[in-house]
């Protein structure tokens, strides 16, 4: 009798596991990290390299890189444990927290890497408008074209603007959690 229901717990773990693997997806992130995330999320406790290595079946050195990773994402953290010298990982066990830093993340990115695109095409719009002897044409579409640039670093501030919306949990305000029962 406990087989079964031991059997239907790891069943539905892995399920778990799975879910999450695809859901990083919609991130941008690898199903590998997803699939990491929820291993340990699922483990309910820090985890090290090694049992990481073990669980999944890769190789320390490319667990190392995941964990790397996640680190770098935001949603793992290196956490001490006393007596124990191996470094562990811990993940965030609150999905709208782990949601916050992914979108957080990966729109930062985004964020940052057009505004130093668009500032870079200001200034050579700029210097292309002090040119000598610009046809009407010329400096009306240069004009028109700055002007748009003028937009898309607008569109990054308002961008900017909701992460910082969401970091701070101010989200939460407007759209809340929901509350459980046995919370």
């Amino acid at each position: 009798m406990n087989d079964s229901a031991l059997n239907t717990i790891k069943h539905v773990e892995d399920q778990f596991v799975e879910r999450i693997a695809e859901n990083m997806t919609a991130f941008g992130v690898s199903g590998t990290v997803g699939r990491v995330l929820g291993i340990i999320y699922m483990n309910r406790q820090p985890m090290t390299l090694d049992e990481l290595s073990r669980a999944t079946g890769m190789s320390k050195t490319r667990m190392s890189q995941v964990v790397r990773e996640m680190l770098d994402l935001n949603i793992a953290e290196k956490v001490f444990e006393k007596g124990v010298r191996r470094d562990l990982y811990n993940v965030e066990q609150d999905y709208y927290q782990t949601f916050i830093s992914l979108f957080a993340a990966n729109w930062s990115k985004v964020v940052s890497r057009n505004k130093m695109t668009e500032k870079k095409m200001s200034r050579e719009l700029l210097e292309a408008l002090e040119s000598e002897g610009l046809s009407e044409e010329i400096e009306k579409k240069l004009n028109s074209l700055l002007a748009e640039t003028k937009q898309w670093l607008e569109y990054y501030q308002w961008m900017d603007n909701l992460i910082e919306f969401f970091e701070s949990e101010e989200i939460f305000k407007y759209v809340p959690k929901p509350k459980h029962e046995n919370s």
